[in-house]
């Protein structure tokens, strides 16, 4: 299942986060945060994880993340890993693959284990030509490309794609979670029971049979989840 999460940073918010970005040229070679396959189909630009840009720029993201409480519903984060940024221009592309299902988290020294990719676009869809990220599950291939401060959230087990960008620049934020919920059916489930609360809760309050459809959100999530 994948969710298009919009206005996850305001468009004051990627303004200022692409001011940042100008004023502060931290921009390499994205091969050097690859592994040995994927540097063979990436070819992007990273903001330098050891700058001062990154650290500012991660902590905002971070934060965004954390306080959207659709993310949160969709997702159920157990660990974020802290957010990188990437930079697609002048045929930049990255071909088919899998993220890597562990990832290394510099902020605590732990592992994350992959169930979930966020990607939140910092460069409006007319910025740019091409460099739509193909996203492909069991349904068939979805191409996505949004507004400047919208997210799309998917399991991290997708096969997917960023498309050659042939004019001008694209740049996004992007990071993984570890779910409470491992599995992404289950995630699917929890998410859509939930989002059935909160529209029964708005139309007719709290009433017993929202109460009782509450219990059972929460007993399935203590059943599947792991803390």
């Amino acid at each position: 299942m994948m969710l298009h999460v919009p206005n996850v940073l305001s468009k004051t918010q990627v303004a200022q986060i692409r001011e940042a970005m100008q004023q502060n040229d931290q921009w390499i070679s994205g091969s050097k945060t690859a592994g040995h396959q994927a540097t063979k189909i990436k070819n992007n630009l990273q903001i330098d994880a050891n700058s001062d840009l990154y650290k500012d720029l991660n902590t905002f993201i971070f934060q965004a993340i954390q306080s959207n409480l659709l993310i949160q519903s969709f997702a159920l984060p157990k660990k974020i890993l802290p957010p990188m940024f990437n930079c697609y221009q002048d045929g930049g592309h990255y071909g088919n693959h899998v993220d890597n299902a562990v990832q290394w988290s510099k902020l605590d020294q732990t592992a994350i284990r992959t169930d979930v990719s966020i990607t939140i676009f910092l460069s409006e869809p007319d910025e740019y030509e091409g460099g739509e990220l193909i996203v492909e599950d069991c349904y068939g291939s979805h191409e996505v490309k949004l507004d400047a401060g919208d997210a799309i959230v998917y399991p991290a087990t997708s096969l997917h794609r960023v498309e050659s960008v042939t004019k001008g620049v694209r740049i996004a934020s992007f990071t993984w979670m570890q779910s409470m919920v491992k599995d992404d059916w289950q995630r699917s489930m929890l998410f859509n029971l939930d989002m059935t609360i909160m529209s029964l809760k708005q139309k007719i309050g709290d009433c017993e049979e929202v109460l009782n459809l509450t219990n059972h959100y929460h007993n399935l999530l203590r059943q599947w989840g792991d803390v």
